[in-house]
């Protein structure tokens, strides 16, 4: 147990449950060991917003008598999660990373909670994200922005907008975390700090209970350590759930067992990066990139270059767009108060959305689903497709320029097209920081995604690596 306490920090989330089953660990002992590194790191990080110390003790205590007497609720017994300050957790505030207006109480648990809860997981806390998670950057000008914990001397962009569920995992702070993803919103941040981030396809998890900043986009995935620890967290999260109507369309299947198949990766087709998209790519992040297909194409996969239907640009235009017209119908009341508190990025982002009349909006859905059908028919004879998850690596925050977008370059099409991906370790640029390549494959075909995530992970172990200087 000693050993296994050492290493614990950065211990896959199944290796975690598999001790407390075993009586080789507690859950007390883990929850007190993430509760001591957020007491010393905390401050500098700025991953939470709200620690539930001691209400996590108390289900950590519960959890362990069960595990005394034999009884496991679920795939996630006795390991921690925190969860992104979008999500409500009865009797928490809840701020969605503003100071607008005063945190609320909730009344309820998002349906995501309580799954997590179900499951058997301690709920460590709230996260950071970029005010009602809209930006790519992670910074957040009225809450504070995260601290990329792979430079500790350097304040350097976490990704956004769940930034603060990236830093708490990639430090060590939790076991796993929740984010959402509207336009890259796990997969940046994951990439950025150097762990793995799912983007679900819409309405495999319920919405319930979350804050919503454009629906037609909205997903929610995990963060965790592992390609298995997504596919883990999936099959608790995923489901149909009568609260959310758009969950109820979508098919139930787990997708753990699938990689458990032991099905190897050779002969499948991957889309590559076309050359006419390699421009805007960091060299260093593109070098990394190059060589992960490399090790791609050595296991076994083909490699297929095929031009995309519509540029990363034209989506980028189209998917903003209606992030900006859906996020005024919902939040435009209160952006155009004077006298508030708010990030003023996020604001301009918000107001957009004022000159988006009703034409225009409805044009930009049908211009939704033709690409949508465009690309379906583009990844005929194609599996998936290996992309960069972000265009550059962390970055200074005084060099920011919030009027650019090259984290959502490479992310914020795969939420226009309803695709799902997930983001996965991938190497370091010259400074050290994380670089992340993600697997993009058809909607509710998370499976092939994560299986070829796992066997890229399983070759390269890039996912091993840890932040310097947590210790």
């Amino acid at each position: 147990m000693k050993d296994l306490m050492t290493s614990m920090t950065y211990a896959p989330l199944e290796q975690l449950a598999q001790a407390i089953q075993h009586g080789e660990l507690t859950s007390e002992a883990l929850l007190e060991a993430q509760l001591a590194r957020i007491a010393r790191h905390g401050r500098q990080l700025h991953a939470f917003t709200e620690v539930y110390a001691d209400e996590a003790r108390a289900a950590a205590r519960g959890l362990d008598q069960m595990a005394r007497a034999g009884i496991r609720l679920g795939p996630l017994h006795g390991v921690t999660v925190a969860v992104k300050d979008l999500f409500e957790v009865e009797g928490k505030p809840i701020a969605a990373g503003s100071k607008a207006r005063p945190p609320r109480i909730s009344a309820i648990s998002a349906a995501v909670v309580e799954r997590l809860r179900a499951a058997g997981a301690v709920v460590i806390g709230k996260t950071h994200t970029v005010e009602f998670a809209f930006g790519g950057w992670g910074t957040n000008a009225v809450m504070g922005t995260p601290w990329n914990p792979w430079d500790l001397r350097t304040h350097r962009t976490p990704g956004g907008s769940s930034s603060g569920s990236a830093v708490a995992l990639a430090a060590g702070l939790c076991t796993a975390s929740i984010g959402t993803d509207t336009g890259g919103s796990v997969r940046i941040p994951a990439g950025l700090c150097g762990v793995v981030g799912l983007k679900t396809t819409r309405g495999l998890v319920s919405r319930h209970g979350l804050i919503e900043l454009c629906p037609t986009h909205d997903t929610v995935g995990p963060l965790t350590r592992t390609v298995r620890d997504s596919a883990i967290l999936l099959d608790v999260l995923s489901g149909p759930d009568p609260r959310d109507a758009v969950s109820l369309q979508v098919p139930a299947r787990a997708v753990l067992p699938q990689l458990d198949a032991a099905r190897g990766v050779a002969g499948m087709r991957m889309g590559v990066l076309p050359e006419a998209e390699r421009a805007d790519v960091d060299p260093e992040v593109l070098a990394a990139c190059d060589e992960a297909v490399r090790v791609l194409e050595g296991l076994g996969l083909q490699r297929v270059e095929r031009a995309l239907p519509q540029s990363l640009a034209e989506s980028m235009r189209v998917a903003g767009s209606l992030m900006s017209a859906e996020g005024y119908a919902h939040l435009g009341e209160l952006f155009e108060q004077e006298g508030l508190e708010f990030d003023p990025h996020v604001r301009r982002r918000i107001l957009l959305g004022r000159d988006i009349g009703a034409a225009q909006y409805l044009q930009l859905l049908r211009l939704r689903e033709q690409a949508k059908a465009e690309m379906l028919a583009a990844m005929d004879g194609v599996d998936l497709c290996a992309f960069p998850t972000n265009a550059i690596a962390a970055i200074p925050l005084t060099e920011v320029d919030e009027l650019a977008t090259p984290l959502s370059r490479l992310g914020r099409f795969v939420n226009l097209l309803d695709l799902c991906s997930v983001a996965v370790p991938a190497g370091f640029t010259r400074a050290g920081m994380p670089v992340s390549l993600q697997f993009i494959a058809r909607p509710f075909d998370e499976a092939t995604a994560l299986r070829v995530g796992q066997a890229f992970e399983r070759a390269t172990r890039w996912y091993l690596a840890v932040p310097p200087g947590l210790g």
